[in-house]
């Protein structure tokens, strides 16, 4: 991010005052009570259960900064994944622990004509609240099931929610601060910083055409309250649509800029095979890259988990999820052999950037192991594909998904 050293060291001197300021929701411990393990179905695929404040317990990636994902039985609880069990991603250690709301400001600088530093009553008074239910998935969930194995944490696919969002859309601010001709995109920092001076910040950027659109929010409730401190409090950039790299969190930094950015988490990190499908032959390096953006159309079956066992002749209800980057989900079907599909009935629509639920009746005609295929086909026409894509960084795996259950 291009900006002067004493910008940088008022905002290190903001860390560390917050960090020391009487916070609302008071401090934060780096570390978790204990409550149980869970195998996931992968090697090396124990984990402990941890409750973190504020949090259920979740499913401990690593301690510091805190990593956690949410335990997928949660998914079958309904479309909004709760506060409590929301998943939890940091990429630098060094964030606050105790932030003071009043003291706390938003700083707009840059390619603008009237640089801002809003308090959060100045964000809230800007323009009239906005609202949206969108799903925030990482990157590299479900990247624990790429073959072969690929570098990075071992997700299952928990390191994902579906929340309702209330905030300021982000063109509301670039329009007070006045977006000069010529601008290209639009940076954005927040609290958490490095631990070591080699270490890159974490610095995201959009489009300028996407950050003057109506979708991308600053918000500051999640599911009718403040924002969990963990997933950001007290305000995080939301982008309906995009994986959750771009949702930065504790946001207190938008610079807009007349060029391209080159911060390393834009120009080095979270970039994918600069084609259709996003992949590579299994481990091979692509030749080009670009940054990963969108969300591609997925679909789960949530009421039954992998082993379970239901009764042979006897009607039982599969219900499921379904999601896509905001064209909107058309349609969910089920197979027992990959072969023969049959159309579940979609539940209600909270908008094309959530989760929508889906249930169709099922009767196990005999006894016996049962495999359930489960894909989605989104409204502009993209369907799951039924073999899985690779790529080295195990981004974006919307493969069909396979529960297999016995039948007894």
């Amino acid at each position: 991010m291009h900006r002067s050293n004493e910008h940088d060291i008022a905002r290190r001197q903001f860390v560390r005052r917050a960090g020391l300021a009487a916070a609302s929701l008071g401090a934060l411990p780096l570390r978790g009570l204990a409550a149980g393990n869970e195998n996931l179905p992968f090697g090396n695929g124990a984990r402990e259960l941890v409750a973190y404040p504020q949090k259920r317990p979740l499913l401990r990636i690593t301690t510091r900064p805190p990593h956690l994902e949410t335990p997928f039985k949660v998914f079958a609880e309904g479309a909004i994944t709760p506060n409590d069990a929301f998943f939890v991603r940091y990429h630098l250690a060094n964030f606050p622990t105790r932030i003071d709301a009043q003291a706390y400001r938003l700083k707009v600088g840059g390619h603008v004509r009237q640089p801002l530093s809003l308090s959060l009553a100045d964000l809230k008074a800007l323009a009239e609240p906005a609202e949206v239910v969108a799903v925030n998935q990482c990157s590299g969930n479900s990247r624990a099931f790429s073959e072969p194995r690929v570098f990075g944490a071992q997700l299952a696919n928990g390191s994902m929610g579906n929340a309702r969002w209330v905030g300021v859309p982000l063109r509301a601010v670039l329009e007070k601060a006045g977006v000069m001709p010529g601008a290209k995109q639009v940076s954005f920092n927040g609290l958490d910083a490095p631990v070591l001076p080699a270490t890159p910040d974490f610095v995201k950027a959009l489009n300028i055409d996407l950050a003057l659109s109506a979708e991308p929010l600053i918000a500051w409730s999640m599911n009718g309250t403040d924002i969990p401190f963990l997933n950001g409090y007290p305000i995080k950039l939301i982008v309906p649509g995009y994986f959750g790299t771009y949702w930065v969190k504790h946001l207190s930094d938008i610079e807009v800029l007349d060029h391209g950015f080159e911060g390393f988490f834009m120009s080095t990190a979270y970039r994918v095979p600069d084609n259709a499908c996003l992949c590579v032959p299994a481990g091979t390096a692509p030749t080009a890259t670009r940054p990963i953006t969108s969300l591609p159309v997925r679909s789960f079956i949530t009421s039954l988990a992998d082993g379970a066992r239901i009764a042979a002749g006897r009607a039982a209800l599969l219900k499921g999820i379904a999601f896509d980057g905001g064209s909107g989900i058309k349609k969910v079907q089920v197979s027992e052999d990959g072969q023969q599909w049959r159309d579940a009935a979609l539940g209600k629509d909270l908008g094309r950037y959530s989760f929508r639920e889906w249930s169709l009746p099922f009767t196990p005609s005999k006894k016996g192991a049962v495999s359930l295929h489960v894909r989605a086909t989104s409204m502009q026409g993209d369907a799951q594909p039924a073999t899985a894509s690779w790529n080295p960084g195990g981004y974006a795996r919307n493969v069909v998904e396979v529960t297999r259950i016995v039948a007894v």
